[in-house]
């Protein structure tokens, strides 16, 4: 496989995704922008372990379809930024799996899910990306593809669990 010929297929799955990425993570800041009482001293915790990784999250699908679509020369710069995302999105989503679990916020399981094991599966799956990218195998482009799925489902599912948390904490009191 030539991993730079094979991406021209994937050209309007990436726009989709990368467009979805960023219309979402623009929405969450409107949501945040007016639910502005949400951002407390009390919250900063809260903030930094539910709000935060989710705007990562969706920049990663952003940027990472984005560089998809970019016409390269050398497929090793291109496993390589995959590469270096995969990296610091699997430590920020083992930090974060770990102050969920911590944390008394949530208790649920698919808290526990959603926000720290399942993005870090999806960076996992990317570092395997980009190995197979810079390999030219063809797994490549379809683990590629299945791992931006994942971050962006997972954390379609994070923002709304996000605002109905918002709503609910800071909604009118009668």
């Amino acid at each position: 496989m030539r991993a730079i010929d094979a991406s021209k297929e994937w050209h309007d799955f990436y726009v989709l995704v990368g467009t979805a990425g960023a219309t979402l993570l623009a929405l969450l800041f409107v949501a945040v922008s007016l639910g502005i009482g949400v951002l407390t001293e009390e919250s900063r915790s809260a903030t930094h372990t539910f709000m935060s990784p989710v705007v990562v999250h969706f920049t990663s699908v952003f940027f990472l379809s984005a560089i998809a679509l970019f016409p390269w020369h050398r497929i090793e710069v291109l496993a390589a930024l995959i590469g270096v995302t995969a990296v610091i999105g699997a430590i920020l989503s083992t930090r974060i799996t770990l102050q969920v679990v911590r944390t008394d916020i949530t208790n649920y399981l698919e808290d526990y899910l959603a926000y720290g094991l399942l993005p870090g599966l999806g960076y996992l799956a990317l570092l395997a990306a980009a190995a197979s990218i810079y390999l030219e195998q063809d797994f490549g482009l379809d683990a590629l593809a299945g791992a931006l799925l994942l971050l962006a489902i997972v954390n379609i599912r994070n923002a709304w669990d996000l605002t109905l948390t918002m709503v609910r904490r800071h909604g009118p009191t009668d």
